[in-house]
């Protein structure tokens, strides 16, 4: 529910477009703005020990609620670009305490089902992100009431933290540890968790972004002129719905054959389906929506591998700090793919924009690869 904030303002760039007389890189800049503010709100998170030194729930509560008001900011108060992207900002920073901080949680539960425990949660996040593009293709030029659904959403889901408890597996941090956000780093398994990971995310959220573009642009190469709506149940059902399902299957698999065995398959999968994108770009509905659908499935699949792969390997004082370290140099990778999909795009067309994409997850599988043998007896 509180990720519903997450893509608010992006899925209703059409009807925000005409409004605000922006272009597709001020569209681009409501999608950049909410994962600049998350990694600066992660970092300095991290760099503070805030996720390990504080109780989680109450940080949860108070990052919802926080990106929910800028939300309802952007409904109700904003009538420009660069507002919004002011705001978007703001709910980037606030949503920083939301899902790292959750994936925490989920990890202080389990042990032996974690891979699939951590991707349900992750499979939450995946279905509250692409929701926006349901509501927001359902209602149309109505923006400001998409935004305020996916405010109420984020306070609702603030005030549910009060019966979230934090479970046995993690311990609280004894003080201020800088010092961690660098052995993440020094040490080999942590560091190959968080490089397949950075694969993963140079193709996620610029998948999600643009999907819709993508699609629209695809279905009018054939002279198609599909509606708002049906590009948005397209995108939510391929992204959101089928994105839940891949999660929850990657986390069942991970749990028996191993997480970074799981996360590496699940990434020759999106990486291929990139290149199949670029063939498939003009060709028919029926070859094209299949597609999109392995796509979103796999995409997002290997994302709560990561997340349990670095549960297990880092000092359980200081699980919080490391997720956040990593999640915040994920999204800040982010900035750059989603900026450049657009550009790229523009420039030579939407086959090497999509196809560019798949670099990331198939360099990703090498790390996940390499680090299996080190997850052995873990």
């Amino acid at each position: 529910m509180a990720v519903a904030t997450w893509f608010a303002a992006s899925a209703a760039a059409p009807a925000l477009r005409a409004e605000w007389e922006m272009g597709r890189i001020g569209e681009a800049l409501l999608t950049i703005g909410v994962q600049l503010g998350f990694v600066v709100g992660a970092l300095a998170s991290a760099a503070t020990n805030l996720p390990d030194r504080v109780d989680p729930p109450r940080l949860m509560a108070l990052g919802a609620t926080v990106a929910a008001l800028a939300t309802l900011a952007t409904a109700t108060l904003v009538d420009g670009v660069v507002a919004g992207v002011a705001l978007r900002i703001v709910t980037g920073t606030a949503l920083a305490l939301v899902y790292p901080v959750g994936m925490k949680l989920v990890v202080s539960w389990f042990v032996d089902r974690r891979g699939l425990a951590v991707s349900i949660m992750v499979g939450s996040l995946t279905l509250g992100s692409i929701l926006p593009q349901l509501i927001a293709g359902s209602l149309g030029s109505a923006w400001r009431t998409a935004l305020l659904v996916s405010a109420g959403l984020a306070l609702l889901a603030a005030v549910l933290q009060r019966w979230i408890v934090v479970g046995p597996l993690v311990t609280r941090s004894d003080g201020f540890h800088p010092g961690v956000v660098l052995d993440v780093w020094r040490d080999r398994a942590p560091r190959l968790a968080n490089l397949g990971y950075l694969g993963h995310m140079w193709e996620l959220y610029a998948l999600w972004a643009w999907a819709p573009a993508f699609v629209s642009a695809s279905l009018a190469a054939r002279g198609d002129r599909p509606s708002a709506v049906t590009v948005g149940v397209i995108v939510f059902v391929s992204m959101g719905l089928c994105g839940l399902l891949g999660c929850v299957a990657a986390g069942w698999l991970g749990d028996r054959l191993g997480l970074a065995r799981a996360a590496a398959g699940a990434m020759v999968v999106s990486g291929s389906c990139c290149l199949l994108a670029a063939l498939a770009f003009g060709g028919p509905a029926y070859v094209l929506v299949p597609l999109l659908m392995v796509w979103g499935a796999s995409v997002i699949a290997d994302s709560a591998m990561f997340s349990a792969c670095l549960g297990t390997v880092v000092d359980p004082r200081y699980v919080g700090t490391a997720l956040t370290l990593q999640t915040a140099l994920g999204f800040l990778l982010t900035v750059v793919t989603i900026q450049l999909v657009p550009v790229v795009a523009g420039a030579v067309g939407w086959p090497l924009a999509v196809a560019m994409l798949g670099l990331g997850p198939l360099l990703g599988a090498v790390a996940m690869v390499r680090l299996t043998p080190l997850l052995s007896g873990r």
